[in-house]
């Protein structure tokens, strides 16, 4: 099940870099684009042609985490 700890090492919150908002971690990205993303209806490989420092990887895990702590707040 998912859990904050993992979650931290995906995400990072800076208050000095991108307005404190989340981003994958290493990069500049904040974790909403991708979400904006899924919601317009563009595909994965669509973000990762905009953001090529995401992984592939990367961008699955951290749904992957947020649907699990959504679901268990359920």
């Amino acid at each position: 099940m998912g859990n904050n700890r993992l979650m931290q090492e995906l995400i990072t919150r800076d208050p000095e870099g991108m307005h404190g908002k989340p981003v994958f971690r290493g990069t500049r990205v904040p974790v909403q684009t991708r979400f904006d993303y899924l919601e317009n209806g563009e595909s994965l490989d669509e973000f990762l042609d905009g953001f090529p420092t995401i992984s592939w990887e990367l961008s699955i895990q951290v749904l992957e985490e947020c649907k699990e702590l959504r679901l268990a707040q359920v």
